[in-house]
């Protein structure tokens, strides 16, 4: 059993590498097909599985799905250990099922799990709650199943950039570290350093409550108008955090998501109309 879960994560990891539009650390998608964005997941298996099959992705083949933060909430076992991770496994099948249809960025969860730094939520330090149910899942074996996690993690892309202009990451550097953040980690091999602060991928996972001269600045950076993220926790699953920012969480029962067409330009305002409660999917 602890190596088919170690095995699994390689051929995760293989997948990410693989990707046929990833370029560096960046998912390029065409002006083809279309788009599913999801917010933080954090263990919320229920609204996987509503991505799941409102994507369809066997009957749309041009169709790509993103995921982010899938790791840190959720179901407990007996002793109060997060099991986080059986979802990310789930989701590490469904990219393995449909390698060039399914992309997974990297969030500050991930960062921190990497790292095995201290990170809260709601009172609970995760990474050593789902360390411990880890190793009591899988006994001698939990260090090495901890390991793979941490390469798979860490093999994730950064963000996603579509050719109709919208940029997916789950969140964007503050704006007192911006000027930290330098763009050609997007083209360059990840280094462990870049996931520490004030490392550029640790900037691009953890910002919060970024000004509109910022959002405007990095939308220039990156050449798109309008940025999707997570991050930043959203009680009615989503807000407009600038003219050209939206916020959204698929964490919980108000949770949303975001279909778009990869063929069609938006405005901020289209954007608003296309979100989908998930409360709302069968």
């Amino acid at each position: 059993m602890p190596q088919t879960t170690i095995d699994l994560l390689n051929k995760g990891t293989e997948a990410n590498g693989a990707d046929k539009f990833r370029r560096g650390n960046l998912i390029n998608l065409p002006a083809d097909g279309d788009l599913i964005i999801t917010g933080d997941l954090h263990g919320h298996r229920r609204n996987f599985d509503r991505a799941v099959t409102f994507a369809d992705l066997a009957k749309n083949p041009d169709r790509h799905i993103i995921f982010q933060e899938i790791i840190h909430g959720g179901p407990e076992d007996s002793h109060g250990g997060c099991i986080s991770y059986k979802l990310l496994f789930d989701v590490i099948r469904y990219k393995i099922s449909f390698p060039e249809q399914v992309h997974i960025i990297m969030g500050n969860h991930d960062t921190a799990f990497i790292n095995d730094s201290e990170i809260m939520k709601e009172g609970k330090e995760m990474n050593r709650a789902m360390r411990s149910a880890l190793k009591r899942e899988y006994k001698k074996a939990g260090t090495d199943v901890i390991l793979a996690i941490r390469q798979y993690l860490f093999s994730q892309p950064l963000a996603v950039r579509c050719e109709n202009r919208i940029w997916i990451s789950h969140s964007l550097p503050a704006d007192r570290l911006v000027n930290k953040f330098d763009p050609k980690i997007m083209d360059r091999q990840l280094k462990n350093d870049d996931l520490v602060k004030p490392g550029s991928a640790y900037l691009l996972t953890w910002g919060r409550n970024m000004s509109q001269s910022l959002l405007d600045k990095m939308a220039e950076m990156f050449d798109v108008d309008i940025f999707i993220l997570g991050h930043q926790p959203q009680e009615k699953g989503w807000s407009q955090a600038g003219k050209n920012l939206i916020i959204i969480a698929s964490n919980h029962n108000h949770g949303y998501l975001l279909p778009v067409d990869l063929a069609n330009s938006y405005t901020i305002e289209q954007i608003i109309d296309a979100l989908v409660p998930m409360a709302s999917l069968p």
